[in-house]
């Protein structure tokens, strides 16, 4: 339950829950710490934590199919890992599912090895026909119940994209 001190690594996960999301799969990475750390100490949201991006989206499309509403946690280069399962499964067969995507090398800012994959995170969702939006700390509901929308109108892969700073707090 979102309180005054909710972190807004909750608030994030109880706009999910309230827009109906019920299946969590994903890659950790540091931008996202807060809701990681919120999976590892709170069983009632039974996150499954993939070895590789692809494996989670094609957990999520199983899901699915068995009446979950799925969102996938990955790093931006996952999406690179998971082209393939995105686009021969999820969109293919339209199965809707949310990508919550952190965005590494943000305005060219981290360690060297993120820079090129965030430069090129915004084309590579374009180019899938993924539609998306970049996750606002004060809009995040409203965000999310957009994407919501839109991921049930299409039945397509949805996508929003996490800027450092946002999910991160707290972690390990």
């Amino acid at each position: 339950m979102t309180t005054a001190t909710t972190s807004l690594s909750q608030k994030f996960l109880d706009a999910l829950e309230k827009n109906g999301f019920n299946h969590f799969s994903g890659v950790p990475c540091s931008l996202l710490k807060g809701v990681i750390k919120i999976f590892d100490t709170d069983p009632r949201y039974g996150y499954v934590s993939a070895v590789r991006e692809d494996s989670a989206v094609g957990m999520a499309c199983g899901a699915y199919l068995g009446g979950a509403k799925p969102a996938v946690f990955m790093q931006n280069s996952g999406l690179g890992v998971s082209i393939n399962a995105l686009s021969s499964l999820s969109i293919m067969y339209e199965t809707p599912l949310l990508l919550v995507i952190s965005w590494r090398g943000y305005q060219g800012k981290d360690a060297p090895e993120h820079i090129q994959m965030g430069a090129v995170s915004q084309k590579l969702l374009e180019t899938l026909g993924i539609p998306f939006t970049v996750l606002e700390a004060e809009k995040m509901e409203a965000q999310i119940a957009e994407m919501a929308k839109k991921m049930d109108s299409t039945r397509k892969p949805v996508a929003l994209l996490v800027r450092p700073g946002i999910l991160d707090e707290g972690g390990h």
